[in-house]
């Protein structure tokens, strides 16, 4: 009897699954070099109700985590820019949780921008990069499931093609923007992410604009250097002008990672800063375990 009501009473402090909200971000990519496209954001994985995933998916299911067990962050790092018109944009690394219990939960790194002469196209990515402005195609998303949008191809005469973004393609103002990112509450207040970088223009063309959401600005001729991703948002680096400096590409914006649990962690490493209850924002690698 005695063993019995032992058991039971081991039993009623079994602790039910914490179920846990994520918003995942890698690093975005690289602009190009020489008229080059802009890099693509990085993949964005959002799984709060009421707010979507990158490359218009739906919000993915929440995390079901187990307390005691650690679970480790990793958050890419934005890609550099490129500095040989033979290579593109470097792409973004990947960012992610995993542990044990759960499927690993991976958003891929952005697509590099193209570079002229050699490399034209965007890389592919989480977004694609953009291509260049000598006939280069943009790159295009290849996450599974998808988390971004694809880059805009380059354009003759005007600027490289702008890098795709979370919430829209490159260059949908056919001028070689970045595509913007998009919107999240999951921290406690509204932030936007994951942006585009722009394309390089030449001397005295248009400027391009980098995506909302930290996506960086292309280099304009003689005028204006290209502008790096922001970081921890995963937003494109902007690409390289053709003119005589201000050629290579910026580089690419870290990701990010956001774990909200509503409850306390027990233990976390990497300096998650903590800005109301259950709620951690990863700017670099570390572990939680609640």
């Amino acid at each position: 009897m005695i063993g019995a009501i032992a058991a039971g009473a081991i039993g009623a402090f079994v602790q039910a699954p914490i179920t846990a909200d994520f918003l995942i971000i890698a690093g975005g990519g690289g602009g190009g070099k020489d008229g080059a496209g802009g890099g693509g954001a990085g993949g964005y994985l959002n799984s709060k109700t009421g707010e979507t995933s990158g490359g218009g998916q739906s919000a993915q299911s929440k995390l079901s985590l187990t307390a005691g067990i650690t679970y480790t962050i990793t958050v890419g790092n934005g890609g550099a820019g490129s500095t040989s018109n033979s290579a593109t944009g470097v792409a973004g690394g990947n960012s992610s949780i995993a542990g044990t219990g759960i499927t690993t939960v991976t958003a891929t790194g952005g697509g590099g921008g193209g570079s002229r002469d050699f490399a034209k196209d965007g890389g592919a990515g989480g977004s694609g990069g953009g291509g260049t402005r000598s006939g280069g195609s943009g790159g295009t998303p290849t996450a599974s499931p998808v988390q971004g949008y694809a880059g805009q191809g380059g354009l003759a005469t005007a600027p490289g093609g702008g890098g795709g973004g979370a919430g829209e393609l490159g260059g949908t103002d056919g001028q070689g923007d970045g595509g913007d990112g998009l919107d999240s509450t999951i921290s406690g207040s509204n932030v936007t992410r994951g942006g585009g970088g722009g394309g390089g223009a030449g001397d005295g063309s248009r400027a391009t604009v980098g995506g909302a959401g930290g996506g960086g600005a292309g280099g304009n001729g003689t005028s204006t250097a290209p502008v790096a991703g922001s970081a921890n948002t995963g937003g494109g680096g902007g690409g390289g002008s053709n003119e005589t400096i201000y050629v290579n590409g910026a580089a690419g914006g870290s990701g990010v990672v956001i774990i909200s649990a509503g409850v306390a962690a027990a233990s976390t490493t990497g300096s998650p800063s903590n800005p109301s209850l259950g709620i951690y924002i990863y700017n670099g690698d570390g572990s939680i375990t609640f």
